[in-house]
């Protein structure tokens, strides 16, 4: 109960505080929760044999429908447990490391997006 507490008074101090920080925070969240939809829209359970990767030599490898699943678990990774990290990072080391981290966990998300859909359109 106590962390909750600290999680809450940290809340309270970036939305006094740190603008910047928050928005960064609102950012990934929403964007998880697209990433979330997409690539649930994404997948094609009628379909025996999807791209699930690239191989060694620039071609696409084959796999099940059902590895697709990261797609779904990387976003909510990203938004649930990213957001809490954020938060231990905020109380620990200050707004600087947490807004450098919420910058590259942007980044990621990005990258996820792009990947889903260079492998879900066959490129």
């Amino acid at each position: 109960m106590n962390n909750m507490k600290n999680f809450l008074e940290d809340i309270k101090k970036i939305y006094k505080n740190e603008r910047l920080t928050l928005g960064l925070i609102i950012l990934n969240i929403l964007g998880s929760i697209t990433l979330l939809i997409v690539s649930l829209l994404k997948l094609n359970p009628d379909s025996a044999v999807v791209k699930i990767g690239y191989g060694d030599i620039g071609g696409y490898r084959n796999g099940s429908w059902a590895d697709i699943l990261v797609f779904p678990l990387l976003a909510i990774i990203f938004g649930f447990l990213h957001t809490l990290i954020a938060l231990r990072i905020y109380e620990k080391r200050g707004a600087g490391m947490t807004k450098f981290f919420l910058i590259v966990t942007t980044t990621l998300i990005i990258g996820t997006f792009i990947l889903l859909f260079r492998l879900t359109e066959g490129a």
